[in-house]
C-alpha cells in the first residue's frame, strides 16, 4: 500500500513519517526537496494533480496547511489555495480510484461561543480567514464523495519548531512578569498524539469504509493560555532553567486587551466521544503531551544557555 504524506516537514507531518510507516510505503512530500517530477506544493494545482495521477496512492494523508492565522487575514488567496482548493482537488482526484483521504482541520471552524465542548454536528461559524478556509476545505472533501477522515483538532504543539511553551520560557527568562490571555480555553494537543491516533484510525477505516467521516481529536482536559503558561514556567523552574518570572507572576488578561488581526475563538473545547467510541482509543490528558514536548525541548534549551 502506498501512503502519500503531504506537509511532511510540519509538526504533525514529521511525526506522521514515523507513525504511518508500519502501515505501508510512505512517500513523504513537502514544498521543497522532493523526488524529481513530484510535488507537495499545495498552491500549485497542476503540479499536485500530476503527482497524484503519477502515484495513484491508496491513501493520502494531508498534513499541509496555511496556519499563519494573523497573516491569512491579508493573504486570502494563498490561504484559500492551500486550505480550501488543494484539499478539494486531492479529494476529487483520488476518488477516481477509490482512494482514502486523511485531512486535518481545526476548532477555528467554530465561533468560540459558550463554554461547552462542541461535537461534530455543532453549527460552524468561523471568525477568521484561516477558519473560513479550513471549513471550505472540509466542505470540498465531503462534496467530492471520497472516503475520508477529517480530524479536527486544537492547539497543536511539538518540540520541533516554534511553539507556545518555547515562547513562554524565553519570555520568562527575560522578564519578571508576563501577561497572558485567560479567557480562551482549549486542549493543547501533541503532534505525536495526533500522528499515533491517525495511524490507528486509518488502519480501522481501511478495513471498515463505514468509519469515513468527520471526527474531533484532541487531548483530554482543558486549560486557558494563562494557566498553560504557568504550568510551563513551573516545569521550567523545576528543571533548573534560569527563569526570572514565576508562575505567580504570570497575570491573566482578557483577549480584548491583546488585540490581533485575526479574532480567536474563546471556546476551543471539542467533544471527542465520537472518535473514541468509533476507534476504541483513549486520549490522554493534555499535561502528559506538554510534559513530553518540554522534556524533548530541554536539551536544546540547556544548550542555548551554554
Amino acid at each position: 500500500m502506498t501512503i502519500l504524506l503531504l506537509g511532511s516537514n510540519g509538526q504533525v507531518g514529521w511525526e506522521l513519517r514515523r507513525a504511518l510507516s508500519p502501515l505501508g510505503d510512505v512517500l513523504a512530500l513537502d514544498q521543497t526537496d522532493n523526488p524529481p517530477g513530484l510535488s507537495g506544493e499545495m498552491s500549485d494545482p497542476a503540479a499536485l494533480t500530476s503527482t497524484l495521477r503519477a502515484l495513484r496512492p491508496t491513501v493520502v494523508v494531508n498534513a499541509a496547511a496555511y496556519t499563519a492565522v494573523d497573516k491569512a487575514e491579508s493573504e486570502l488567496a494563498l490561504a484559500t489555495a492551500i486550505n480550501a482548493e488543494a484539499p478539494g482537488l486531492i479529494a476529487r482526484e483520488i476518488a477516481a480510484w477509490a482512494g482514502l483521504l486523511v485531512h486535518y482541520s481545526t476548532d477555528y471552524v467554530f465561533d468560540g461561543s459558550g463554554d461547552q465542548p462542541r461535537d461534530e454536528h455543532a453549527p460552524t461559524g468561523p471568525l477568521s480567514v484561516y477558519g473560513s478556509t479550513k471549513l471550505a476545505g472540509e466542505e470540498a472533501i465531503r462534496a467530492s464523495g471520497v472516503r475520508h477522515l477529517i480530524l479536527r483538532t486544537s492547539w497543536v504543539h511539538s518540540a520541533r519548531g516554534g511553539n507556545f511553551a518555547r515562547t513562554m520560557l524565553r519570555l520568562a527568562a527575560e522578564r519578571d512578569q508576563l501577561k497572558v490571555v485567560n479567557d480562551q480555553v482549549g486542549a493543547p494537543t501533541g503532534a505525536e498524539l495526533l500522528a499515533d491516533v491517525t495511524a490507528h484510525a486509518l488502519r480501522a477505516a481501511l478495513a471498515e469504509p463505514g468509519l469515513s467521516g468527520t471526527y474531533h481529536v484532541c487531548a483530554a482536559g482543558e486549560v486557558n493560555w494563562c494557566d498553560y503558561a504557568r504550568m510551563v514556567i513551573a516545569w521550567g523552574r523545576d528543571a533548573g532553567l534560569p527563569l526570572r518570572a514565576t508562575p505567580v507572576s504570570v497575570q491573566g488578561i482578557p483577549t480584548r486587551d491583546y488585540p490581533s488581526p485575526a479574532p480567536r475563538p474563546l471556546n476551543s473545547r471539542l467533544d471527542t466521544r465520537k472518535f473514541r467510541q468509533a476507534f476504541g482509543l483513549q486520549l490522554p490528558d493534555w499535561r502528559a503531551g506538554v510534559e513530553r514536548t518540554l522534556s524533548e525541548m530541554l536539551p536544546l534549551l540547556q544548550a542555548a544557555r551554554s
